[in-house]
This record gives structure tokens, sequence and C-alpha cells, in this order.
């Protein structure tokens, strides 16, 4: 068996700002094994929050020399990215060799019209609020902010919700408010129906949520990676995003969700900006999730041959192997 990694750059249909700058395009590492005439595809996103860049991932990828399965992965190589892309790539291949559709291998009903996030990048209040109006037929709309001007941000809220008053709101501060933001933005949130607070705080300044009650679930992206302090997490948040480049793949993800639920732990699934080949192995974690966001596709101005099926605010596989 062989294995290979090569680096991709898709355009970003319009800028993606959040809290830590500004993106125009996505940089994705894609994985392949092979095995005879069959192959086995996966993507990650490196995420230099961490430390990763994609020379590094494809390098730790093409130097890989196994195991050559899916448990053994989690033996031999770290949580994140490149783990995450050959766990995935091996998950495809297993799926083609056996002649069964992923979604069994896991041993879940095929996921069919799952509502997804679609994000709204950050930008004035009044962009914002534009941005809202044109996607206002969405059941479900991702806020960036953590713009450390939280009264900006609660006006950038007001504007979405008055120009899509249908909609679900979440909202992501990627790590850019205190403590003190956090209460003034809460009580007004809650008037406008925001149903979920995405990383209000720094990872390592996020202890102060242990005694804060708040009225909207608060969400751990970036204070929850692997897994491994899963019960400072629980003391923390409501809710933990599970993200296949943090957890390594989906075979730890699995894993984590059903830890994460045993602890009273709500599910959200989410995405880096990434083509629907990074997508597809997250969506056989819907059922598990209260929250859906794995709109990266729609963010680029192309996504690769689709693996995935967008619709409505909704996404089904397209077909039935991500390969």
């Amino acid at each position: 068996m062989k294995i290979h990694a090569n680096v991709e750059r898709w355009p970003i249909a319009r800028p993606f700002t959040t809290a830590r700058g500004t993106k125009r395009t996505a940089e994705v590492v894609v994985a392949t094994v092979i095995d005879g005439d069959m192959t086995g595809r996966g993507e990650c996103v490196p995420y230099p929050r961490y430390g990763d860049d994609p020379a590094t991932v494809s390098a730790t990828i093409n130097d890989f020399r196994g195991p050559f399965e899916i448990q053994g992965l989690i033996d031999t190589l770290p949580a994140g990215p490149a783990r995450n892309a050959i766990d995935c790539a091996l998950w495809d291949l297993e799926a083609k060799r056996s002649g069964q559709e992923a979604w069994r291998l896991v041993g879940i009903a095929r996921p069919e019209r799952i509502p997804t996030a679609f994000t709204l990048p950050l930008d004035t209040a009044t962009a914002m609020g534009e941005q809202a109006r044109a996607e206002s037929r969405r059941r479900l709309l991702k806020i960036k902010l953590g713009s450390h001007d939280v009264a900006t941000d609660v006006d950038r809220v007001r504007r979405v919700r008055d120009n899509a008053p249908d909609a679900r709101l979440l909202v992501d501060a990627n790590e850019g408010w205190t403590l003190g933001d956090l209460q003034q933005f809460v009580t007004v949130a809650a008037e406008l129906r925001v149903e979920l607070i995405e990383q209000p705080l720094s990872a390592d300044a996020d202890a102060a949520l242990a005694h804060f009650q708040s009225p909207i679930p608060l969400a751990a992206d970036e204070s929850f990676r692997d897994g491994t302090n899963l019960s400072n997490v629980a003391k923390r948040y409501q809710v933990v995003n599970l993200k296949l480049d943090k957890t390594g793949g989906l075979t730890h993800a699995l894993e984590l969700a059903q830890a994460a639920q045993g602890l009273g732990l709500e599910i959200m699934v989410g995405c880096m900006v990434a083509t629907s080949l990074s997508m597809a192995p997250a969506l056989l974690l819907a059922e598990r999730a209260r929250f859906v966001d794995l709109d990266g596709p729609e963010l680029l101005a192309a996504d690769r041959e689709p693996c995935l099926r967008y619709e409505g605010g909704r996404v089904s596989f397209n077909r039935e192997v991500w390969g």
C-alpha cells in the first residue's frame, strides 16, 4: 500500500474575515492511499492557530509508512490534520473495498438533507445585514463576531436579525471577547433569539466560564481539540464543536462524540473552509449533532467534483462514497 499527499489552493468566493484575519484562499492537503487499483482520498486543512502549515502536513503524510488501518492510526500519529486526511482516506478505501457506503460502515442511516449553517463573515453591521437579507431563506445562519468592540457586535446581530427574521442564529466570537464582553452580549443576544455562542473567550482564559451562568449555550471550539481535556470542557461549556482536523479524523471523532454525550455535552459538527471532500466524512456525525456547520464548499468560488449536494440550506451525499 502506498500514500501520497498534495497541496491544493481553492479561491474563496468573497473575502472570509473572522476575528483572526481575512482569508481569500483555502489551502487544503489531500491524502491519497493506493492499494492495487483502488484508491481512497481524504482532505485536511492545516490550521495556523495550532502551528500547522500545508508543507509540514503534506510532508508528514508523504513520510507515513503505516499502519494502513483505521484503528492503528490513533496509536501512531497525534491528532491533527495529517492524521485526519489519512484516516478519512482509509475510510474511503474501506468503503470501496467492501462495496458498502461509508454510512453503513459507521452503522447509521444515510444522512439526507441535513440542515447546515451558512456563515456570514465579519464585516460592518450594515454589510452583514445585507448579507443576511441575501441569505434570509436559509434556516440557519452563523455570524462571525469577536471584533473587540462588543457594542458593534451587538449591532451586527441586530442587523442580521432584522434582515433574516425567521432564521435560526448562531454566533462565533473566535476567542475575541473578554468575560465582561460576554456578559454584556448575552442578555441582548437572548432577546434576539441567538441559539449558540461559540468560543467567546480565549482558550487560555476560559476557566472563568465554570462560574458563568449563560442563558445561551456556549460551545467549545479552540478550547476543545483531541478530547484530552474533555472533563474540564464539560465544566465550562454545554456544547463541543467536533472538527475532524482537530480530532485527527472520523474514527476519533466518533469516539469523542460518544464520550462528550456521556458527560451531558451536546454536539456541534464544524469545519474549516474547504471542499466537499473534507465535509463528507464529517457529515457522518450529523445524526449525533444538535448543530451542523458544514458550509465550507458553499464559501468557495467553486467546489471540486462534489461528493455532497447543497440545496436550500441542507446537505446530502451526492455520491455514496467520497473518493
